[in-house]
């Protein structure tokens, strides 16, 4: 998915490991922003997390190498750039170490992607842009973004062809391959029937022959 993704929260242990699956374009730049916070069990709510406790952070592309991991603090924001579109696996879990043992944490967790992730505030006061350059610049950045979003469909929809033509291939080859075992077991079938009736077909002589050839006086041919 491409855009924004709203803001969310979720609890894990602290030995538990939360991984996000995100649908990204090629050389988008993607930010992430959380906030840690640590269960109370005298009040059953959550409390800011104690000093020590951070948030390790671990993103993959779609050809499982590690673009980012680091540990953060407990609140704070990542950035990171796609080089490949695909399927990227962003991973948070906490430093967590035997002091913090069987707490609960809640994060609080925001994905931007694209020129959502742009801080154009400070952009602006950094280049010293004025409004009008700052509007142009968000519109040229979305029209960057729209035109990757739609090559990234194109893409998609490449590989989906593909497989599709892969799956039809193997079976098809698997049509062939049965109809083939069938046939070679028919044969085979035909053929041992036949070595049975002619070795039967032989027995019956052998038994008839030494029949007459035993009690000639027996046997009559009319």
């Amino acid at each position: 998915m491409c855009g924004v993704v709203e803001g969310l929260y979720f609890h894990i242990g602290e030995t538990e490991r939360k991984c996000f699956i995100e649908e990204i374009p090629d050389e988008t730049m993607v930010t992430g922003n959380y906030k840690l916070q640590l269960h109370d069990p005298r009040t059953g709510g959550f409390m800011p997390s104690s000093p020590g406790l951070g948030m390790h952070v671990e993103i993959k592309d779609p050809d499982e190498k590690v673009l980012l991991s680091r540990v953060y603090s407990s609140e704070g924001r990542f950035t990171f750039t796609s080089h490949t579109p695909g399927e990227h696996v962003i991973c948070l879990y906490s430093n967590s170490t035997k002091w913090f043992a069987g707490s609960q944490l809640r994060v609080h967790f925001d994905l931007q992607v694209g020129e959502h992730a742009i801080d154009y505030a400070s952009m602006a006061q950094k280049e010293k842009l004025t409004e009008l350059q700052l509007r142009v610049r968000q519109l040229l950045d979305q029209v960057e973004q729209i035109t990757k979003e739609q090559n990234y469909q194109r893409y998609r929809e490449e590989r989906f062809r593909q497989t599709s033509e892969s799956t039809n291939q193997r079976v098809l080859l698997w049509s062939v391959g049965q109809v083939g075992i069938l046939l070679a077991m028919g044969f085979w079938q035909m053929r041992h029937l036949k070595t049975f009736f002619e070795a039967k077909k032989l027995r019956i002589f052998v038994t008839f022959t030494a029949l007459v050839q035993s009690s000639p006086d027996r046997v009559r041919v009319d």
